[in-house]
């Protein structure tokens, strides 16, 4: 199927050697070679893809990025760039982009992740989206961020709503701490931390206390499983 990509790229050989392999595959290509003219060509909304180098005159790929999200749009964005360390990678996640391809690359790898991110974003935009998450009794209203056990509120912080969130979305399966310093407090390497522990502790009083049954369970040596059992 043919789609609409937008190419943010300055180097124009390498600007080219994309619009020519993508237009070969079918799809429909604009380039631009700046940062501001790339993020004033996303904000029309027209475009299923947008391929972005970081380093751009004008305006950078990552605060391109970073204002493409800021403004409610949606379109997924891979960046392909020579900076290629981990932090690297990282930053360019925690702006906004969907995927992060080094420099230099193969084209088959560059489509296979083109692909993959136009399955997700068809996907995301047929389903419906959850408003409402439910374990057991446990109610979790996404849009009113509210909480309630057996229809009973629970006040919570926004921190340990987060944190509830997460848990009930992996409902009934294990999620290590890792996982939640990496999603809750975008920690990325951080043993010594006891901060998952002490919400986690915090959160379960809040959601047990006063019920007979636990809902929120330990897992020695791997972490804590929001499940309603036997």
């Amino acid at each position: 199927m043919s789609r609409k990509i937008l190419i943010v790229e300055d180097d124009a050989s390498t600007s080219a050697y994309l619009a020519k392999g993508l237009a070969e595959a079918g799809h429909a290509i604009e380039a631009c070679a700046d940062g501001r003219d790339g993020l004033f060509l996303a904000s029309e909304g027209i475009f299923d893809l947008i391929i972005a180098d970081r380093m751009l005159p004008g305006l950078d790929g990552l605060s391109m990025v970073s204002a493409i999200r800021a403004a409610g749009i949606a379109t997924p964005v891979l960046i392909l760039s020579a900076l290629a360390a981990v932090d690297d990678r990282v930053d360019g996640l925690k702006a906004g982009a969907d995927d992060y391809l080094c420099k230099p690359f193969s084209f088959a790898e560059l489509s296979a992740r083109i692909e993959a991110m136009l399955r997700r974003s068809d996907r995301a935009a047929t389903e419906p989206q959850k408003t409402k998450l439910s374990v057991g009794d446990l109610e979790i209203d996404l849009l009113a961020r509210a909480v309630s056990r057996a229809g009973r509120s629970i006040p919570l912080g926004a921190r340990e709503f987060n944190l509830l969130e997460f848990l009930a979305r992996h409902a009934g399966q294990v999620v290590t701490r890792t996982m939640m310093l990496e999603k809750i407090w975008n920690y990325h390497f951080d043993p010594g931390s006891n901060v998952v522990d002490v919400h986690i502790g915090r959160l379960r009083r809040k959601l047990e206390e006063g019920f007979s049954t636990p809902i929120l369970h330990t897992v020695r040596g791997a972490g804590y499983r929001l499940a309603v059992e036997g």
